[in-house]
């Protein structure tokens, strides 16, 4: 794991934490960062959906 840390593109992420005995113990993942492109569609989504929720408001309030 360490090995893919530094290499870089991977991230250690912790699950869980949990005490066993009077320790601390953690669940650890390595997780690898989002592309470029999904970052531009994520926020595509994410726009589109406040754009989605903004006219339901305008249209419920004209309807009211």
């Amino acid at each position: 794991m360490a090995g893919q840390v530094s290499r870089g593109g991977y991230t250690l992420v912790p699950l869980r934490l949990y005490f066993v005995d009077g320790r601390a113990k953690v669940e650890l993942a390595l997780a690898k960062g989002k592309r470029e492109y999904d970052k531009r569609q994520a926020l595509r989504e994410k726009q589109d959906k406040r754009e989605a929720e903004r006219a339901m408001r305008q249209k419920n309030r004209g309807e009211a």
